[in-house]
């Protein structure tokens, strides 16, 4: 069965068009469906997690990577066993501003594209990430499809998602967050372990652990990044001088920071971050905050996505839904 989210206010000017290609795509294949269209921030959460429960095992979001996120939240806390949830599809139309895990599938504002992919891609299973904090002794988990960040990069998406509302829902917005964040960040301290062993201790400009290759709008920060194997890989920034700033700005968007001498990768399954400060981290694009000790983990092959590759190789996106 296919439950379709909505958040109608990713991409809003092309909402109605999308909708009416959707439900005409939808009659045209004989496919029941029930859809929902979420109302305030967490809804998305909310309403997959219902539609799992209610035994819908198809789940389609329209929205951006923190609706997307948000879904996929409410996918894994679902009370269902663990070998039902590895039986759940998802896929994404992209209507939001950077679109990071739908562009290493090749999927962007092309809906129609999107669609068709989801309908008639191959269904291969898919890692997420898992967040694990506590609170007054109180274990709570923050799942990730995408990448969490520390740093100036939790901090880019803060002044990145503002500018939503002066210049619209742009990609540039977060390079233009990430100058304003340089100027604004202060470092914190951390204690970073990977797999058990000890990585780095010391004051920190940057750190990013993630599942995909991308964040930031399109900034590829984790070239090596892909969300089926079983790793998630990442790198820690030490405080770069404005010079070195000035050169890594060039490779923001190639692949190649890891080449940078102030910037160090790793990957792994699990990771301990300590930190005795406040700490502001994004998710997926949605901002939290956390103190203490936190652990990070990957859930090899958790859900089920259809893969674009396994689509025909240069076959004419048409209008199926005619």
């Amino acid at each position: 069965m296919l439950g379709i989210i909505i958040n109608p206010k990713a991409g809003k000017k092309a909402m109605r068009a999308q909708r009416i290609y959707l439900w005409k795509l939808l009659r045209k294949r004989h496919q029941p469906f029930t859809y929902r269209v979420t109302k305030y921030a967490n809804h998305a959460l909310e309403l997959a997690r219902e539609l799992v429960e209610k035994g819908y095992d198809e789940i389609l979001v329209l929205g951006g990577d923190g609706t997307l996120s948000e879904a996929i939240n409410g996918i894994m806390r679902a009370n269902i066993t663990p070998q039902q949830r590895q039986k759940i599809t998802f896929g994404l139309m992209p209507r939001g501003t950077g679109n990071d895990f739908a562009r290493f599938f090749g999927l962007d504002k092309r809906f129609k594209r999107s669609l068709q992919l989801f309908f008639e891609g191959k269904r291969e299973p898919i890692d997420v990430g898992c967040l694990t904090y506590w609170r007054n002794g109180v274990e709570h988990h923050r799942y990730f499809i995408n990448s969490v960040g520390f740093g100036i990069d939790s901090l880019t998406n803060v002044y990145g998602q503002k500018l939503k509302y002066y210049i619209g829902s742009h990609h540039v917005n977060y390079l233009f967050g990430l100058f304003g964040a340089l100027v604004a960040l202060k470092l914190e301290k951390m204690h970073l372990f990977v797999d058990g062993k000890s990585m780095v201790n010391s004051k920190m400009f940057h750190l990013n652990i993630a599942n995909g290759p991308y964040n930031g709008g399109g900034i590829k920060q984790n070239a090596d990044a892909d969300p089926r194997d079983g790793l998630l890989h990442g790198m820690y920034v030490e405080k770069p001088t404005l010079r070195q700033l000035v050169i890594g700005i060039g490779d923001l968007f190639n692949g190649k920071l890891y080449k940078l001498p102030f910037v160090h990768p790793f990957s792994g399954k699990d990771f301990a971050i300590e930190t005795r400060e406040y700490t502001q981290f994004e998710a997926d694009g949605i901002t939290m905050d956390i103190m203490g000790r936190f652990e990070v983990h990957c859930l090899h092959h958790a859900l089920c996505m259809t893969m674009p590759q396994y689509c025909e190789e240069g076959k004419e996106i048409h209008d199926f839904a005619k």
